[in-house]
């Protein structure tokens, strides 16, 4: 029987092949627009491959598999969707990547868990497991946890980079504050936390800087910083620092405010996060160091009892 399934799969795997290369032969591949458009631009000169600039990099087996790829990142979208949580994460990320190029990873994160569903069924079977369906579920299973893998990777990366942003807040808060507060104007002050510092928050203060150096108003410019900024507390700052600019209020004075209210909010994060981690100290306390101490406390006269007894 677990030579019967090792076949069947075996015959499974060279049959998708082999129909994987007749429906992409010419004869039956889908004709796409360049295709149906060529021949009437026979007569455009064509450059040199030498001096294209897009000339064709890479490996021929990743030039020969791009079509499948590109398919396969047609369908996933399709089927997951989700294009404007992708964008706004990557946004957040300043990533240069395209949604497209994310889609395309996660094919092959995707292809990458079909491979180890695949060697996890085979080794499954050789040591006689021998339901089929079974195994088909832990392949797409496989699978679908590479997909969902690169999606969870990349929320990760912006949480860690949401959490370093939330740490530096409060310094740049307080510089920009100083800053002001000493006679320096809102550019200027900017200008000046920039050349000091680095960090996310910097990098995201560098753009709102050169966008205002390239003739975005400074008001237009932390409007946009603002709506595409995914922290409450940065989101407020740049609030103030947005009205007072736009009524004309003391600038220092608001920064300073808006500096106290961070000073409020680490001080608090603070607490929250000793109070957990005070529930999570209780566990070694109590699952360890109280037995053991239990332990020592008894086991003397555990064994003076088992002597008198004997």
């Amino acid at each position: 029987m677990n030579l019967a399934v090792v076949g069947a799969l075996l015959g499974a795997v060279a049959a998708s092949g082999l129909l994987l290369v007749v429906l992409y032969a010419p004869p039956l591949r889908r004709v796409t627009l360049a295709d149906r458009i060529a021949p009437y631009l026979g007569d455009a000169a064509l450059p040199s491959r030498l001096l294209s600039p897009s000339a064709p990099t890479g490996s021929t087996l990743g030039r020969l598999t791009q079509p499948v790829i590109g398919e396969l990142v047609v369908f996933l979208d399709k089927l997951i969707g989700g294009q404007s949580s992708v964008r706004r994460r990557l946004g957040a990320l300043n990533a240069p990547m395209t949604v497209e190029q994310f889609r395309t990873e996660q094919v092959l994160w995707g292809a990458a868990g079909t491979a180890i569903g695949l060697g996890i069924a085979l080794c499954a079977v050789l040591f006689g497991q021998s339901n089929v369906l079974l195994l088909v579920l832990l392949i797409l299973g496989c699978a679908a946890a590479g997909v969902l893998g690169r999606d969870w990777w990349l929320t990760q990366a912006v949480a860690k980079r949401d959490a370093d942003m939330l740490v530096e807040f409060p310094v740049v808060a307080e510089m920009l504050a100083l800053a002001v507060t000493a006679g320096e104007g809102p550019i200027g002050a900017i200008d000046r936390i920039t050349r000091l510092g680095e960090g996310h928050l910097i990098d995201q203060l560098k753009a709102l800087l050169a966008d205002t150096r390239s003739g975005t108003p400074l008001l237009e410019s932390i409007t946009a910083l603002r709506d595409r900024t995914r922290l409450e507390p940065v989101a407020r700052f740049l609030d103030g620092m947005a009205v007072a600019i736009e009524r004309g209020t003391p600038l220092a004075d608001v920064l300073r405010a808006q500096a106290a209210d961070v000073r409020a909010m680490s001080k608090r994060q603070l607490l929250e996060a000793g109070g957990r981690k005070e529930i999570a100290m209780m566990i070694p306390v109590v699952f360890l160091v109280l037995p053991i101490t239990i332990v020592f406390a008894l086991y003397p006269g555990l064994i003076s009892i088992a002597r008198v007894a004997g």
